[in-house]
């Protein structure tokens, strides 16, 4: 069993990999292993909504997008790190996650997704909402915690002094993990995972 951890902060050491360490720490007690991918400083690509991803099954630019739809083939679920610029996730993260979506999102079908945001004052809940947006729109299994996944502070020192912030992240990482092994339990008791229609686009407007 295993996570990928995605931290899509500029600063690979700062308090959006506090809360993404706290989801490891948690994830391991539990048996389940962890990867952390960082997004790094480099520019990002933008979807530029060219469809070849729907014939080659993967993105037209091959980078970490691509690397990571990959390493999807053998995760059980993805957690997703963000810092909050003005109360939303910041523009690398929405690249990463548009083009992942679109060429990827039968890979993230089914799978645990979540994601934990780090802000200074306010904005978390909004890039938060933000975020979970992709996963709901990829079929994937939303595990929940006792607040939103959020942590506060300037810097990873802190991080450290947000208790419940902490805490959320213990226990988002239980019940991701849970939902996990729930997932392999149901399947090994033969309750099989859902069979996808086919997908029906409606347009609202319509030539008269």
């Amino acid at each position: 069993m295993k996570v990928l951890l995605i931290n899509g902060s500029p600063k690979r050491e700062g308090c959006t990999n506090r809360a993404l360490g706290e989801v490891a720490i948690q994830l391991e007690k539990n048996n389940i292993s962890s990867e952390t991918i960082w997004l790094g400083t480099a520019s990002m690509q933008d979807c530029i909504a060219c469809g070849k991803c729907m014939s080659t099954g993967k993105c037209v630019f091959d980078d970490i997008v691509n690397e990571t739809a990959i390493k999807l083939d053998e995760a059980d679920g993805i957690v997703v790190g963000s810092p909050v610029y003005y109360g939303g996730p910041n523009g690398r993260v929405c690249s990463f996650l548009d083009r992942l979506c679109y060429s990827a999102g039968s890979r993230l079908d089914g799978m645990a997704a979540a994601c934990v945001v780090s802000c200074r004052r306010g904005g978390a809940s909004a890039a938060y909402d933000r975020i979970n947006n992709y996963f709901g729109m990829t079929n994937c299994m939303i595990p929940a915690s006792q607040y939103w996944n959020q942590v506060h502070g300037n810097t990873p020192q802190e991080v450290e002094q947000d208790k419940e912030g902490l805490q959320t992240m213990r226990t988002l990482a239980d019940n991701m993990a849970w939902m996990i092994k729930s997932k392999i339990a149901a399947k090994e008791a033969g309750v099989e995972y859902p069979v996808r229609e086919q997908s029906e686009r409606t347009n609202f407007i319509r030539n008269i």
